[in-house]
């Protein structure tokens, strides 16, 4: 049983993406952020950066005591190797999985993360960010719109963790300012797996977080966005 500390952000639904398309028993482990749950003692010493998603193995590869495993790329490269599912064997797509599940890393991701905060979070509007911003998650949109020219998938011709990675961060493009009918491959892509049984079973009731901005409270607001410290005890 692997256990799934969870909420239904985008780096979150990639991981509950990966265990529904691959069938390992896992549990869900509700990590409420607005509440300041991620800074509880328990899910620090899981997660030491204070980020969901993070995931316990209670059956790990290596060794007989339960595996903490946290930030949302180690987490799918750990259960991929673990269940041999959706990495590619073959050293040149296998490579070239892991390079695109880095790039969503270190970029669609987070800078679709800083579109989302300025053009719809932020208390008040700040031009300069949301032009940057979004100009910047075009550019990668076009990065990955050539990447899938004539391909279906983004590596190794087959579904695999690279998808997973990116798939949740275009969900929301319209919050982050593109139109999916400007990159057309990329359009195609997204339907593709949009149509998938386990996207569609995870995706089910999942709620758009770009929706919530005016549900926030002062303070939900300030652990969600100021997380230098936990919030006060009471």
């Amino acid at each position: 049983m692997i256990d799934l500390y969870f909420s239904p952000t985008p780096n979150g639904l990639k991981i509950r993406l990966f265990l529904e398309e691959t069938g390992l028993p896992y549990r869900l482990v509700p990590v409420r952020l607005s509440a300041g749950e991620q800074f509880a003692p328990a899910f620090l010493s899981i997660s030491p950066n204070n980020k969901i998603p993070a995931i316990v193995d209670h059956a790990p590869l290596h060794g007989e005591t339960p595996l903490p495993v946290f930030e949302s790329g180690a987490i799918l490269l750990y259960l991929a190797e673990k269940s041999d599912q959706l990495l590619p064997a073959d050293g040149r797509a296998r490579v070239e999985a892991t390079q695109w599940l880095f790039w969503q890393v270190a970029g669609l991701g987070p800078m679709a993360g800083q579109a989302g905060y300025f053009r719809v979070y932020a208390s008040e509007p700040q031009s300069a960010a949301i032009e940057r911003y979004t100009r910047e998650v075009s550019r990668l949109y076009g990065v990955l719109d050539r990447r899938l020219e004539g391909r279906d998938f983004i590596a190794g011709g087959a579904y695999s963790i690279a998808d997973l990675a990116c798939y949740p961060w275009v969900v929301p493009h319209a919050a982050h300012g593109q139109t999916l009918s400007a990159f057309p491959n990329v359009e195609r892509w997204f339907e593709r797996i949009k149509q998938r049984p386990a996207t569609q079973r995870v995706y089910d009731s999942v709620e758009d977080v770009y929706t919530k901005k005016q549900d926030l409270s002062a303070e939900a607001r300030q652990v969600l966005f100021h997380q230098g410290t936990a919030p006060a005890a009471r």
